[in-house]
């Protein structure tokens, strides 16, 4: 069974292909929404919102991007229990979508950061990380000028899928978070980008376990 797996496209995403490329070298049918659709394509097994400069990344990070009217579908989507898959600039418009906790700011060195970082597996029982395992050690690439990562107050550490590396956080963000999901679980995002990291050619292959979590997940059809 082929996952077919949503990316939404918006005025300014640059990693729509690298998204669609990687999705598909583990198996699943990317399949390409147009931010301005207010319905998503039938028989979608999880939907990807990708990395790049949404709107130019005017006034906020995804602050502009979380009013486009395929979001209005990506929220009923997950509210109905979808797979939701934001990474990067797809993290910070599910932040101010409101459909994951916290909000991300600038870097703490106010520079742009690219480079390959150190995570570990907090949670390996989502959706997002079943091939993991718990602690496991990950190498994924980062390019991001806002990612550093504020939690509400009395975040719960099970909401914590990811932390970079001790000694390797990138952008200063609280208690090293990388990556997060909503109460439910089945809402997650990342600020490292597995799509760059699917190939040992290019440096790591450890995005790949995302991303092939993600697609074996979809392939389980939502409850009628």
């Amino acid at each position: 069974m082929t996952a077919r797996v949503g990316i939404v496209v918006f005025p300014g995403s640059n990693d729509v292909d690298d998204a669609a490329w990687a999705l598909g070298a583990v198996g699943a049918e990317p399949v390409l929404i147009w931010h301005a659709e207010r319905e998503l394509p039938g028989e979608l097994g999880a939907v990807v919102l990708p990395g790049g400069f949404s709107y130019g990344d005017y006034l906020r990070c995804g602050a502009i991007a979380r009013f486009a009217p395929a979001m209005e579908a990506v929220a009923r989507f997950a509210g109905e229990g979808g797979l939701v898959l934001g990474i990067c600039n797809g993290f910070q418009i599910l932040c101010e979508a409101g459909l994951l906790p916290g909000v991300l700011r600038p870097n703490a060195s106010l520079s742009f950061v690219c480079e390959d970082v150190g995570l570990t597996v907090e949670r390996a029982d989502t959706p997002f990380t079943a091939r993991c395992e718990p602690g496991q050690a990950l190498t994924i690439p980062v390019k991001h000028g806002e990612g550093c990562y504020m939690p509400p107050p009395g975040l719960p550490a099970s909401q914590v899928v990811l932390r970079y590396a001790s000694g390797q956080n990138p952008n200063g963000s609280a208690d090293d978070i990388a990556g997060v999901c909503n109460k439910a679980g089945n809402v997650f995002g990342l600020m490292p980008h597995p799509e760059h990291a699917v190939d040992p050619l290019l440096g790591s292959a450890d995005g790949a376990l995302i991303l092939a979590s993600l697609v074996d997940s979809a392939r389980v059809p939502l409850p009628a």
